[in-house]
């Protein structure tokens, strides 16, 4: 077996046993609502099981997480970028000079 599925598994199952147990004990109603100025408001109060909002939580801050983290790194990948676009252009006049051609791009 590949260590790196191992290390997935090893992850992966304890986990998966953690959220079940999470689910089964957390599966009481709960109403969130969206209005503080009016509680009783039904058109802004949902009710869900408290496993479901927990779950909820968690998807929203990994999607949020991974955004912030993406677009924090957005001026690293524009540095890539623009050195492989300078090696290419090296490459290209490198490969001139070899072929005997001294012109420059």
């Amino acid at each position: 077996m590949p260590t790196r599925r191992l290390v997935t598994l090893i992850i992966l199952v304890p986990l998966a046993v953690i959220l079940i147990a999470l689910s089964v004990a957390n599966r009481m109603s709960v109403t969130v609502t969206f209005d503080p100025f009016n509680p009783g408001n039904p058109a802004l109060s949902y009710t869900a099981p408290l496993f479901v909002w927990l779950f909820a939580t968690l998807l929203v801050g990994l999607v949020l997480g991974g955004a912030i983290t993406w677009l924090a790194q957005g001026k690293h990948r524009k540095q890539v970028k623009i050195q492989k676009l300078e090696i290419a252009h090296i490459k290209r006049q490198n490969q001139q000079n070899l072929l005997g051609n001294d012109s420059y791009l």
